[in-house]
């Protein structure tokens, strides 16, 4: 009976070790997942840093990568930065032989070591010009009589309106608002000859669209004629559902 209990007891423990290096394992497989290896390129005991100087510049992060609350590898890891974001740089720190960069990343501010970044350049938003194209024709109908399902210049409705400035401007869209709605995609911040939809005006839902022309204004085909309005028209602001792009 001893000789039993003897070994069930130390087939517990092989047990019990076992698992405990299997948990082990696993915590250290998940932290070189998110190592930024850092560590291979910087001493763990990072000596005096040098103060902050000016740095500016758009880096790409070459790995997922620790952005840091300071300069070096012992300061805690504020988030974590996936490979290929892009990160604006607005500082920089000497740490013994390394330079470390402070980014803006992830809507948060942090230190990389400078290693972990390349150098990229990130192309600013412009009116292409068929956007330009797009505007211009829009405007040039300004003050064509509104007509339900109109589509010519002897009166348009919304979605008549914006079809024929876009065919001016060399692009072929669909016909009716919902389909203009269905074949664009949303986006946050827009650009003038973006499309805008408004819901819930004569019917519930997506019922309406105009063409975004800048300065928070857009121009459409409704009430009395085809007009230039204020986002933040009385009317229309409460109506704004979203913008879209084709």
């Amino acid at each position: 009976m001893k000789k039993l209990v003897f070994t069930l007891l130390a087939a517990g423990s092989l047990l019990f070790a076992n698992s405990t290096t299997d948990v082990q394992a696993a915590t250290t497989t998940q932290n070189v997942a998110t190592s930024s290896y850092e560590t291979s390129e910087s001493t763990v005991e990072q000596v005096a840093a040098s103060k902050a100087t000016a740095k500016s510049g758009t880096f790409k992060m070459k790995y997922n990568t620790n952005v840091r609350a300071d300069a070096g590898t012992k300061y805690k890891v504020v988030t974590v930065a996936k490979k290929g974001s892009i990160a604006t740089a607005t500082h920089q720190k000497k740490v013994g032989k390394s330079t470390w960069y402070k980014v803006k990343v992830n809507g948060k501010s942090g230190w990389v070591l400078s290693t972990l970044l390349s150098s990229t350049t990130v192309k600013k938003a412009s009116v292409s010009t068929s956007s330009s194209s797009v505007v211009s024709a829009a405007l040039s109908l300004k003050g064509i009589p509104y007509k339900f399902g109109g589509t010519t210049p002897s009166g348009f409705d919304c979605s008549g309106f914006v079809q024929y400035a876009y065919k001016k401007a060399g692009k072929n869209v669909s016909r009716t608002t919902l389909s203009q709605y269905a074949e664009t995609y949303a986006v946050s911040s827009p650009q003038p000859g973006d499309l805008v939809f408004f819901a819930n005006t004569y019917r519930a839902g997506i019922s309406h669209v105009g063409i975004y022309i800048g300065n928070n204004q857009f121009i459409h085909s409704g009430g009395a004629k085809a007009e230039v309005k204020s986002m933040n028209d009385p009317y229309w602001g409460k109506k704004f559902h979203s913008y879209k792009r084709f």
